[in-house]
């Protein structure tokens, strides 16, 4: 059996109008941009293909690239994802109803590919019951133009519990990325940063009839592939596109065309890795990982989680004290930041991001790190859509719902704020000019009143103060040093929180330079 080589162009025309598309990827990490490109510019110079259908787990750009590419009005008809928030125009887009529009969480979508692998009609899950992806609310629908369309996700009931179905979404085409194919077209994906849910969408395509077409970087002598590191056999895969340009068009991620420490070839010595300079999220982290316990399995979300958490586990020396878990399927290191979410040096495993997503939906995070936009006095959270800003909910949903205990990391105010650190104290220099203790949240990412109903554990951290969730709402337990609690707390927010009658002030060490003795903190408890 021999692969169908192609080039860019040509598999760009197997693409046909009105067809469904599933592309595998997360940031840019995985992206077939080869491919996407081509499909692009078939369109605008031809007009074809045309009224797609678009189905991704992860956001997959980085502000300009991978999926960005598809963001054209009638290239894309409707569009299935989970995350926006490195996709302006596709947020444009979305927040202007120029495309149908619906939202998923992250670990849904990459295992409803394996439910329709198998035959099934959908997913069950309870990820979602009680937030904006629920019919009862808004059924993940992002804007004006989708209100009026068919649910994609119903509410089931099975031995007398609630469930969200999801729905199968029959698959044209799967695009996805590889290292290496073989004349075969078996594909490894050994410089790859990220393992991915591969194999359950090509199958998923398989299923339903549809084409699996591969980027990959270069090709290999039938029989000379460890069959150990074939992620997808050749027998699936209908064509190959080897990349012409890789250093452009098959970047391990973003930043960087290929670095062995993020693929697990080598470790760097931990020493070269720098401390974060003190600003307002490291702070924020700081006291964040004050709620630790030694030998705890964690998450990060994106935004301030992933940016600190890891460095500040390095600094203070604990790495081997937790284990630090991402969304994409990595364990343990230092993590990446930004806009290469996703990805780490000195990792000790990397699973597949369907399996990690099992994981989170069952066991749980012992604790996860999530940023968060918005909170209410009922302890909703907002973290998917701000205004017209439709950023989507990645895998918060999934996390946030099942961990054991949920910490949010968010500045107190946004827009413009300023902040300094002396002497161990907190000086608000300028304050920002949007609140974030809202009366209500403008989207429900977590749903408070399930957490409490649940005994879920929940804290949300700024740098000036620090609320738990308890069964009366959202408690002021703790003001930083430095500020005045009604000017600087209580007038910035839009409720009045409940204050707890112990209220105590954040340590002024982690207001300061150099470690700040986290590591015995951990281990007093």
């Amino acid at each position: 059996m021999k692969a169908n080589f192609i080039s860019d162009k040509e598999a760009a025309a197997m693409i046909k109008n009105g067809d469904t598309i599933a592309t595998i990827g997360m940031t840019l990490i995985g992206a077939s941009e080869s491919i996407l490109k081509a499909i692009e510019n078939s369109f605008l110079e031809t007009g074809k293909p045309n009224n797609l259908t678009l189905v991704h787990s992860a956001g997959q750009s980085d502000r300009k690239f991978g999926i960005q590419h598809f963001a054209h009005e009638g290239l894309v008809k409707r569009i299935i994802g989970s995350h926006w928030g490195l996709q302006p125009r596709w947020m444009e887009m979305i927040s202007g109803s120029k495309v149908e529009a619906y939202c998923l969480p992250q670990g849904q979508i990459a295992q409803l590919y394996r439910s329709m692998a198998c035959g099934l009609p959908g997913k069950l899950s309870k990820v979602g019951l009680g937030t904006f992806i629920d019919p009862r609310v808004e059924g993940g629908k992002m804007n004006a133009r989708t209100k009026e369309l068919p649910d994609i996700v119903d509410v089931v009931e099975l031995k007398g519990e609630e469930y969200l179905h999801y729905n199968a979404i029959p698959l044209d085409v799967v695009i996805i990325r590889g290292t290496t194919a073989d004349e075969m077209g078996n594909i490894t994906t050994e410089e790859e940063a990220m393992k991915l849910e591969m194999l359950p969408a090509v199958l998923a395509a398989k299923r339903f009839g549809g084409k699996v077409i591969a980027q990959v970087k270069r090709v290999a002598q039938t029989g000379t592939l460890h069959p150990k590191q074939v992620i997808v056999p050749g027998v699936f895969v209908d064509a190959v596109v080897v990349c012409e340009n890789p250093m452009e068009d098959h970047k391990q991620t973003s930043s960087w065309f290929f670095d062995p420490a993020y693929c697990g070839d080598i470790r760097v010595p931990m020493s070269s890795i720098k401390p974060l300079p003190l600003n307002i999220r490291k702070v924020i982290g700081r006291r964040s990982m004050m709620e630790l316990e030694k030998n705890a399995i964690i998450n990060l979300g994106t935004g301030i989680p992933n940016d600190v958490i890891g460095s500040i586990a390095a600094e203070e020396e604990i790495t081997d004290d937790i284990m630090i878990t991402v969304e994409s399927g990595i364990y343990g290191g230092v993590q990446a930041g930004g806009i290469d979410f996703g990805i780490g040096k000195n990792l000790y495993a990397m699973i597949s991001h369907d399996a990690q997503m099992d994981f989170y939906n069952g066991a749980g995070a012992d604790f996860t790190f999530m940023g968060a936009g918005e909170m209410d006095i009922e302890g909703n959270v907002n973290a998917t859509k701000m205004g017209d800003r439709c950023t989507g909910a990645g895998g918060f949903i999934d996390i946030t719902q099942n961990a054991k205990y949920v910490i949010f990391c968010s500045t107190f105010t946004a827009k413009g704020l300023e902040v300094d650190f002396k002497d161990g104290k907190l000086h608000i220099i300028k304050e920002g000019a949007v609140k974030k203790l809202v009366k209500k949240v403008s989207q429900i990412s977590y749903n408070g009143s399930i957490a409490r109903k649940k005994g879920q554990k929940m804290i949300f951290v700024t740098e000036r103060a620090v609320f738990e969730l308890r069964k009366e709402g959202p408690v002021l337990i703790e003001i930083a040093p430095g500020i005045d609690l009604q000017k600087d707390v209580l007038s910035l927010m839009e409720f009045t929180p409940v204050i707890d009658r112990n209220l105590k002030v954040m340590d002024a060490r982690i207001f300061e330079e150099g470690q700040f003795g986290l590591k015995e903190i951990i281990n007093k408890k």
